[in-house]
């Protein structure tokens, strides 16, 4: 009887625990103002968590994290970025603080105070934008597999030399072979024995060039020191877009106000390989965040 009540205890905590990083729905909503409007992808109760996606993809690649951080006790809100879902609005000549407009747009709507906003790759751009731009609705950010924008003093390289950059654009071309798009997506995204195939889809071009002509065009200084806030800088093992000898810029810059937590096998995607992880680092950081309110 005894192995029988510890079998259904058992039983019940696995299928609590599957219950909970299921989640609840996610609610859809959309946010307007002036000639745009955002279309919002949320779940869970608690302090907020904003998440911003990578370039020219959608917040859902984070499926998998939001839900483990509402497990956690934490309310994920993911706006899309113009040009995906239902997200509309001017798509040319926009600049960083146009997409980081988009995302205050998003925080003001929810009306909870300053939040902790998690921008992964091409998403850290405007997460450390709106720190900057709106000091009043960010209280730390976290730069998951980021490019810091500059490189150490006296390096000759850039933050994403050419080789890299054709990878990283290659990857999201619908127009090329399955197979060199998986080279490409091995190449700048994923850590090796990780499966690539899973960002084959999910590529959104008008984004992709909005987002690209917004960190061409706009000074990178608008935005590298996240105005005054703390910073989680959370990097991959094995990330080739933010490799590892530029792993120290931000905090050399910055100084103590930047954590650094690097995460095992996992490359420039990182929420696709290693979602658990991601999830705890972000919650972690989170957590020290609001416990200073």
């Amino acid at each position: 009887m005894k192995k029988i009540s510890r079998f259904l205890f058992a039983a019940t905590l696995s299928l609590t625990a599957a219950v909970a990083l299921a989640g609840t729905p996610v609610k859809q909503d959309v946010v307007r103002y002036g000639n745009v409007q955002i279309e919002v992808n949320s779940q869970g109760k608690g302090p907020i968590i904003v998440m911003l996606p990578s370039l020219g993809r959608s917040g859902r690649d984070y499926d998998q994290v939001a839900n483990y951080l509402q497990a956690d006790g934490f309310r994920v809100v993911r706006p899309e970025p113009r040009g995906i879902g239902q997200s509309k609005g001017p798509m040319e000549n926009l600049s960083v603080h146009d997409f980081a407009k988009d995302v205050a747009a998003v925080v003001e709507h929810e009306n909870k105070g300053p939040v902790v906003v998690v921008g992964h790759a091409w998403g850290n751009f405007p997460a450390r934008m709106l720190a900057a731009d709106r000091p009043d609705l960010v209280r730390g950010v976290v730069l998951a597999a980021a490019s810091a924008g500059k490189v150490p003093p006296g390096s000759t390289e850039k933050p994403i030399n050419a080789e890299m950059r054709q990878a990283i654009d290659g990857a999201g071309d619908l127009s090329l072979s399955k197979e060199q798009r998986l080279i490409y997506l091995r190449k700048a995204f994923f850590a090796p024995g990780n499966d690539p195939a899973v960002w084959l889809n999910g590529w959104h071009d008008e984004t992709h060039e909005a987002e690209s002509h917004a960190r061409n065009t706009t000074p990178v200084d608008d935005y590298f020191a996240a105005g005054t806030v703390p910073i989680l800088d959370l990097q991959g093992e094995a990330d080739t877009v933010a490799p590892r000898r530029f792993s120290g810029v931000l905090k050399s810059m910055l100084g103590d106000r930047v954590q650094i937590v690097v995460l095992k096998d996992a490359g420039h995607a990182m929420a696709p390989e290693q979602p658990k992880a991601m999830a705890d680092a972000i919650a972690t950081f989170a957590k020290t965040q609001y416990a200073k309110q």
